[in-house]
């Protein structure tokens, strides 16, 4: 097996455990769409990165860039941190992933974060993705045993508040991937892969008289796994990292001192090149090419899809969520997440609950997959935080 192929291989097993893809027969080689059909996935490397990792966001739809802070802020927009009213906190969610295809993968988040003063939150966290046991076989179908491939990421932030409504922040991230643990290919030991990416965020929030009733209205955006790219040899491919734009708002109506509503909707957009269409002898015959630094990569994306403008709007992704709070103890969650059939047709919608008792809340969340035979479908999160002291800040 060539070098390039087991990487791809590897690659690809990861992308189908990460992300709930279009499970009908769809045929994508090098970038040339040999069916007739108009699917053409995103390919990056380690995109892990996307999973919402919390019970909270995840039984919203994923949404999470502009709704109320808390611990597990760090995921989706660190710059949130800034306003959390306790001192310092810690949060550890678990998620049993694509359980109903293997029994044993699943990702791990821990995050946790400190005030020093009431302007600023440093924050850190770790996830890891555990690919679970793989059984390995060269082409002659030789045992070359078995191995556990995975993934982790681990973070640090920082975040401050400029003024009584408006954070903005910065995350500096390490990205460990070993999805061949070592294994020769073609003569050549396939390496882990390392990266380095930081996240830029920023989260504005204002109350206000809205619909006629005492409101929050927040806005939120993070632009993460700004990066290096990923390769696991000296001669192999590399890949771009999931750089994501993520935009949003919400609105938290504070009804009476015991019942809030919350809605949010958010939009989101890789910023890495859209593989495009090639001909029977390999020249591009739409779209660009791929091969680029990271910076064009970024503002490339725009524009480079090979279906052009209409191609690009089918790539950005919509989550919309609602949270009810019941004296600020007992929570119910809904929500729905929606990506074009043609880039990977994840359609779900989301359930949860959650329960706040002195400094500790706990977070489930349960995704109804809208798709047939869908990878993702009864996918469970769940999520423990504990926040401690009181930092001064506003509501």
């Amino acid at each position: 097996m060539k070098l390039g192929c087991f990487v791809k291989t590897a690659l690809c097993v990861s992308s189908l455990l990460a992300v709930c893809t279009d499970l009908s027969a769809q045929e994508l080689q090098s970038g040339t769409l040999t069916n007739g059909s108009e699917t053409n996935n995103i390919i990056t490397g380690v995109p892990f990165l996307l999973i919402t990792p919390d019970a909270r966001s995840g039984s919203m739809g994923d949404v999470g860039v502009a709704v109320q802070p808390d611990g597990n802020s760090m995921a989706i927009n660190p710059s949130k941190l800034a306003f959390l009213d306790k001192k310092y906190g810690f949060a550890v969610s678990y998620s049993p992933w694509l359980k109903s295809l293997v029994p044993d993968v699943s990702l791990t988040y821990l995050s946790g974060y400190y005030k020093p003063n009431e302007k600023t939150t440093i924050g850190g966290s770790l996830r890891y993705f555990n690919l679970g046991e793989i059984q390995l076989t060269d082409v002659n179908q030789q045992d070359l045993g078995i191995y556990t491939p995975s993934e982790l990421a681990a973070d640090i932030t920082y975040a401050r508040q400029l003024d009584a409504s408006f954070s903005l922040a910065t995350s500096l991230r390490y990205i460990y991937s070993n999805l061949t643990s070592g294994q020769f290919s073609s003569g050549q030991q396939v390496s882990p892969g390392n990266a380095v990416a930081v996240d830029v965020s920023a989260y504005f929030k204002k109350p206000t008289i809205f619909l006629g009733t005492d409101a929050i209205v927040s806005a939120g955006l993070n632009i993460s796994n700004i990066g290096t790219k990923l390769s696991y040899s000296d001669r192999g491919t590399s890949y771009f990292l999931p750089t994501n734009l993520k935009i949003g708002g919400a609105s938290t109506f504070l009804i009476d001192d015991y019942n809030q509503f919350t809605f949010a909707l958010d939009f989101n957009k890789l910023l890495v090149p859209t593989q495009p269409i090639y001909d029977v002898n390999g020249k591009i015959i739409a779209g660009e090419d791929p091969d680029r630094s990271v910076p064009a990569g970024i503002f490339g994306s725009f524009s480079d899809a090979p279906g052009g403008f209409k191609e690009e709007i089918r790539e950005i992704n919509i989550a919309a969520g609602m949270e009810y709070w019941y004296n600020q103890q007992f929570a119910l969650r809904t929500g729905y997440f929606y990506e074009s059939p043609t880039k990977g047709n994840r359609r779900c919608f989301t359930l949860g609950a959650g329960l706040k008792y002195n400094v500790f809340n706990i977070d489930i969340a349960y995704l109804v997959a809208n798709v047939q035979k869908s990878p993702l479908a009864n996918t469970l999160r769940f999520t423990m935080l504990f926040n401690f002291g009181a930092a001064g800040n506003q509501p």
